[in-house]
């Protein structure tokens, strides 16, 4: 009897770890799709700009420069494909550039914000966001420059469905767009019955558990780069004012160390690619 029990109960937990294994795979893949599109276009671009041999040598630089700075390399592409071409006559991307320190982010658990990563900030911005809200679940998002839509980056507490389900939010039907639009933190004290959520959005919420939730936007120079959220396992008053203002204070840093982030350490790994690509010393294969 014990015996079967055992062998029964180890079946189970190896069912369980394959599952989320295999769920794990399917977000891997569903990213790498998602990315494919631009990644390509911005392999295209290298391509042509440097005369690189294909499409691999593009990749492989962009790949060697994410690694380097510690960027992503969809941010990477991103910023290929959106910034003006450089000046091929000139090692530098962007001439003439102020490098500013990084700004203070003495809300959060960061020694050195001017050496900080961009996932160990955002994974302590949501740390600091629970602990003022009093809640274990809560998200992390990244603004699009392109779309101007939301890319869930941290989360805390939440089910592997709402992560699949809100990997990307788009400008409408949810508390977090709502946020983003209106530049302004956003309480939505019933998700079962708010107007914000659009239904599917609004079932996704509640099957993970959350019946409430509170929205703030990380903002620089009047414009969402990033939103956290804390979720809540029951219908919630607006929060205290000294809560709204910590919030307040920590997401106005971190918006602010996000934008310093793009246009400081991701110009700088874009800089760091096009002296490689023009040094005719690189080890690089090129068209004849």
């Amino acid at each position: 009897m014990t015996e079967t029990f055992k062998d029964g109960a180890r079946d189970t937990d190896d069912t369980r770890h394959e599952l989320v294994r295999l769920r794990a795979q399917v977000r891997h893949l569903r990213a790498q799709a998602r990315n494919r599109p631009l990644i390509a276009e911005a392999q295209g671009i290298l391509r042509e700009r440097y005369l690189l041999a294909d499409a691999e040598a593009a990749f492989a630089l962009m790949q060697d420069t994410s690694q380097r700075f510690n960027v992503r390399l969809r941010t990477l592409a991103e910023a290929v494909v959106r910034l003006a071409r450089p000046d091929d006559r000139t090692d530098q991307w962007f001439p003439g550039r102020v490098r500013h320190p990084a700004p203070t982010l003495d809300s959060l658990a960061i020694d050195d914000a001017s050496h900080a990563h961009r996932s160990a900030v955002l994974r302590e911005v949501l740390s600091q966001t629970l602990a003022i809200t009093a809640t274990h679940m809560g998200n992390v998002q990244i603004g699009d420059h392109a779309t101007g839509g939301l890319w869930l980056e941290k989360h805390a507490g939440l089910s592997e469905d709402f992560v699949d389900f809100f990997d990307f939010v788009g400008e409408e039907g949810t508390a977090c767009s709502q946020a983003a639009k209106d530049l302004a933190q956003v309480t939505v004290r019933d998700v079962a019955t708010a107007p914000v959520f659009a239904e599917d959005a609004r079932r996704a919420v509640l099957e993970a558990g959350s019946r409430s939730v509170h929205s703030v936007p990380l903002i620089s120079g009047g414009r969402c780069v990033g939103m956290v959220s804390a979720h809540f396992e029951r219908p919630i008053r607006d929060l205290h004012a000294a809560q709204l203002k910590a919030l307040e204070h920590t997401s106005r840093q971190v918006g602010r160390w996000l934008a310093w982030y793009d246009r400081t350490v991701v110009l700088d790994a874009l800089e760091h690619l096009h002296a490689t690509a023009l040094d005719p010393g690189t080890r690089r294969a090129r068209r004849r």
